[in-house]
C-alpha cells in the first residue's frame, strides 16, 4: 500500500484522504464559529450584560490562531463599542502572539489595516502597537509620517518626537528654532495633554498662542436667565428660548425679568460662565445662543464640557442632553455628531444649576467647540478675533439661592 511519511509517522493514503475531506468540511465551520464568536462579543450590553457568553466566545477566538481570525477581529473593532473593543483587543493580542510561525505575514496584513485611514482610530493604533512590538525599527521610521494622521491616537508619538526635539533646541539656546518646532507640533496637536505643555513652552519663549482658536471654542454668545429650576424641574420644562430666539424679547424669569445679554469668554479653554451676567444663583436655568457661519454643508462634531445638567439644539433641532450635576468637567467630555448647513447655523445651550451650595458646586458654565471627527477645529467664517482681557474678575466662592 502506498503511504506518506511525515515526521516518522506513516499515514495510509486512504486515511489521508479522509483527513483532507474532514478539513475541507471543517474550515467553513471554523469561519462560521469565528463570525458567531465575534457577533457574541459585539452584542455585549451595558453594565456587563452578556459577559458570560462573551467570555466563552473569547475562548473560542483565541483557540483559532490564524491570520483570518486576527483580521476578522480587527475588522469587528471598526463597529465595536468601548466594552466590546476591550474584549476584541485582548483576543487579538493573544491570537497575534500565538502566530509565532507566521508573524511576518501577519505584520504585513496588520500594516495594510493600519495604513487604511478608514479603519477605527483606536484599532489602527493597536495594530501599530503590535507592529512596533515586533519590529521597533520599522515603527520608528513610520512615526514621523504620522504627524497629520486623522487619528489623534497615531499623531501622539510624532508630536512627542517634536516636543523632545524642541526641548533639546531650547536647552542649546536656539530659541527661534525651538519656537518653530513647537509651533509645528502645536499645529498638529489635538489632545489637551499635549496642547497645554506646548502652549506653555511657546509662551515661556515669548511666542503668542491662541488656544481658543486652535481648539475652535465658541467664545461669544448671548445669554438669558434666570428661569426656575426648583426641585430640578427646569430641565424638562420648556422656557421661551426653546420656542423662539428673539434677542429683543423679555420674559418672566425667576424673581426677575429675563433679558438677553451678550457674554464672551476670556478663558483659554473657552469656558462660558453664567455666573458673570446672572450672579451666583442656585436652582436656576440659563440659556446661551450663538450663530456659526459655515462655508459649506458638512458633517461635524460638537464637543461639550459641562458639569451641570444641559441640553443642546442645533438649527432648532434637539441634539442631546444630560440631567446630571457636578460630575466634573473636561475638554471634549461629550461628543455629538451634527450636520452644518452652508451659511448660518444656530446653536442653543441650556444649563441648569441645582440646589447644592457646597463650594465645589459654584460653577455654572460650559465650553463648546466644533471640529471634525479627528478633533481638528472647524472655524466659522464669521469668527471674530479671540477676546482679550488684561485681568479676570474675581468672584465670590459662596453661591446663594434665588
Amino acid at each position: 500500500m502506498i503511504s506518506l511519511v511525515t515526521a516518522h509517522y506513516y499515514i495510509p493514503m486512504k486515511s489521508l484522504f479522509v483527513l483532507i475531506t474532514l478539513a475541507i468540511n471543517y474550515l467553513p465551520l471554523l469561519a462560521n464559529q469565528t463570525s458567531t464568536s465575534i457577533e457574541t462579543i459585539l452584542a455585549i450590553g451595558p453594565e456587563g450584560k452578556g459577559n458570560s457568553r462573551a467570555s466563552k466566545a473569547w475562548e473560542e477566538l483565541i483557540n483559532q490562531p490564524d491570520q483570518k481570525t486576527l483580521m476578522s477581529i480587527f475588522g469587528a473593532m471598526n463597529e465595536a463599542g468601548p466594552v466590546a473593543s476591550n474584549w476584541l483587543r485582548s483576543a487579538a493580542e493573544v491570537v497575534f502572539k500565538n502566530l509565532q510561525e507566521d508573524q511576518k505575514t501577519s505584520i504585513n496584513t496588520l500594516g495594510e489595516y493600519f495604513l487604511d485611514k478608514k479603519n477605527s482610530s483606536r484599532a489602527r493604533r493597536f495594530a501599530f502597537e503590535l507592529i512596533k512590538r515586533n519590529d521597533p525599527e520599522v515603527a520608528a521610521e513610520i512615526i514621523p509620517g504620522l504627524l497629520n494622521d486623522p487619528s489623534p491616537e497615531l499623531r501622539r508619538d510624532a508630536i512627542s518626537l517634536l516636543i523632545k526635539k524642541g526641548k533639546s533646541l531650547e536647552e542649546e539656546g536656539k530659541k527661534n528654532s525651538a519656537i518653530l518646532i513647537y509651533r509645528q507640533a502645536l499645529n498638529s496637536a489635538i489632545e489637551a495633554n499635549q496642547v497645554k505643555p506646548l502652549s506653555e513652552s511657546l509662551k515661556r519663549l515669548g511666542a503668542k498662542v491662541d488656544l481658543p482658536k486652535h481648539f475652535g471654542f465658541l467664545m461669544r454668545w448671548h445669554s438669558i436667565g434666570p428661569f426656575d429650576n426648583t426641585n430640578r424641574n427646569g430641565f424638562e420644562k420648556v422656557y421661551p428660548p426653546e420656542n423662539e430666539i428673539n434677542l429683543e424679547s423679555e420674559y418672566e424669569g425667576k424673581s426677575q425679568a429675563a433679558r438677553w445679554k451678550q457674554i464672551e469668554s476670556y478663558d483659554p479653554f473657552g469656558k462660558i460662565d453664567f455666573n458673570k451676567p446672572l450672579g451666583l444663583l442656585k436652582e436656576s436655568v440659563a440659556y446661551a445662543y450663538t450663530e456659526f457661519e459655515s462655508i459649506s454643508s458638512r458633517t461635524a462634531e460638537l464637543r461639550l464640557g459641562c458639569k451641570n445638567a444641559w441640553k443642546i439644539w442645533v438649527n432648532g433641532d434637539f441634539i442631546f442632553g444630560r440631567d446630571e450635576y457636578h460630575r466634573g468637567q473636561k475638554i471634549d467630555q461629550y461628543k455629538m455628531n451634527i450636520q452644518l448647513k452652508k451659511g448660518k447655523n444656530t446653536i442653543l445651550v441650556k444649563a441648569c444649576q441645582n440646589e447644592q451650595t457646597e463650594e465645589w458646586t459654584v460653577q455654572w458654565e460650559f465650553q463648546l467647540r466644533i471640529c471634525d471627527e479627528s478633533g481638528v477645529a472647524i472655524l466659522a467664517s464669521n469668527r471674530e478675533a479671540t477676546p482679550v482681557k488684561d485681568q479676570s474678575e474675581r468672584r465670590s466662592r459662596r453661591p446663594k439661592k434665588s
